[in-house]
């Protein structure tokens, strides 16, 4: 009953003067609607880079031809000399580490159906292709090892490569031509969105590698490939697995210990981690930067309780008085600070989650408002309350009746 009393008494003292009130609140409102939105902005920044990483597959290491200096001293970039072959990914596919492997030859190429084309890159692969990248076919099927030994014209299209040459239409048995070569297209690829680079995923194109070689690109390398895609068995394999597999392509290809390297390894899980874990940092951050404004509206509800308790003491005399107890003058004072936290604490997470989805319309990006942070904010909000009301409300208590009674 008492604390009913004291709740009813510190709505009726928020009432008496609602301007100073609302401005009192007012820092809360700034702080907590800070504080949801930024923590809403970064939280769906690690939202993008999570479905980023996961459609990239896991476990995952690219093996790239690697750069070499031409007649004229000019250094290639990785990918552009033929220094990787199709038995180099067989003889890393018996690493004991090594879950799925595919040796791809991507370029990027016109297709034709119809009245309609689309530039896309078209990748000769294997089908392990889709294992290693977590892949799947939404509709009809992947082509097979048999496909690949009869170098078939049969061809599977990302979602953006279908909506641009097709619009509505089924594309499922149809035939498009690539480079004036039909090909029959057996399947479409599940949608993957963007990479972390911002590439599209879905603008791509597969085709058995020997199809590839042999009918489509050309290869004046027998059995030339130009990236090896390899999936580790576990991610605590992968610094065993890429020792491994350097070591191997050394021997393979005959490369010195001082020699520079033909080929080049990059570890796509540790780029992906050191992304999310830069995301990661990067709410926190902004989640930090927004507390302060939490941190200023703590000082301002400190200064008008004060100001209350100056104003007040002759009402708390006259309670003392009567048989109030400094305790019960504590309670009074704190949870009036209490409640004009919480209050603003309610505003702001409306405010905070209406400049969300403002954001997220305006800017069209990934907001993510989650219930750990609304949860969050009330919280520090409940503890800058009680921590910056607790002196006012001392001073409050510690209050002597007999001076309290003659103040003016």
């Amino acid at each position: 009953m008492m604390t009913r009393g004291a709740w009813g008494e510190a709505l009726q003292a928020m009432g008496a003067n609602r301007l100073r009130t609302g401005l009192t609140m007012l820092g809360m409102i700034i702080g907590v609607g800070a504080v949801v939105l930024m923590l809403a902005v970064g939280q769906g920044a690690q939202s993008m880079v999570s479905e980023s990483i996961a459609s990239m597959g896991s476990n995952l290491f690219i093996v790239l031809s690697g750069s070499s200096t031409s007649s004229g001293g000019v250094r290639m970039g990785s990918g552009t000399t033929p220094t990787l072959t199709f038995n180099d990914a067989l003889a890393i596919g018996e690493l004991p580490d090594v879950a799925a492997l595919a040796p791809t030859l991507p370029n990027t190429t016109q297709l034709i159906y119809g009245a309609n084309n689309w530039s896309t890159m078209v990748v000769g692969t294997t089908p392990s292709y889709l294992t290693v990248r977590d892949w799947s076919a939404s509709a009809g099927e992947a082509f097979s090892d048999n496909d690949v030994r009869s170098a078939t014209r049969v061809i599977l299209l990302g979602q953006t490569v279908v909506r641009n040459l097709f619009g509505d239409e089924d594309p499922l048995g149809k035939t498009v031509r690539v480079k004036n070569s039909p090909f029959q297209v057996l399947g479409v690829l599940a949608p993957k969105g963007q990479s972390l680079d911002g590439r599209d995923q879905d603008d791509t194109a597969l085709i058995p590698l020997t199809t590839a070689q042999r009918k489509l690109f050309g290869n004046q390398f027998p059995g030339m490939v130009r990236v090896v895609m390899v999936k580790a068995a576990a991610a605590e394999t992968m610094p065993r697995l890429e020792k491994n597999l350097v070591e191997l392509l050394h021997a393979r290809h005959r490369i010195r210990e001082k020699q520079e390297n033909d080929f080049s390894v990059r570890n796509l899980t540790a780029l992906a981690q050191a992304a999310a874990g830069t995301t990661r940092a990067m709410s926190l951050m902004l989640g930090a930067i927004a507390s302060v404004s939490l941190l200023v509206g703590g000082i301002g509800i400190m200064n008008i309780m004060l100001v209350s308790v100056t104003e007040r003491t002759r009402e708390i005399g006259i309670r003392m008085a009567i048989g109030a107890r400094r305790r019960d003058i504590l309670l009074q004072f704190l949870l009036e600070a209490l409640l004009i936290s919480l209050a603003g604490s309610l505003i702001g997470v409306l405010m905070g989650v209406s400049g969300a989805w403002i954001v997220s319309r305006a800017m069209e990006t990934t907001v993510v408002v989650t219930l750990w942070s609304i949860a969050l904010a009330f919280a520090v909000a409940a503890v800058v309350g009680v921590f910056f009301g607790y002196y006012p409300a001392r001073q409050a208590a510690c209050l002597r009746p007999i001076e309290a009674l003659r103040y003016q």
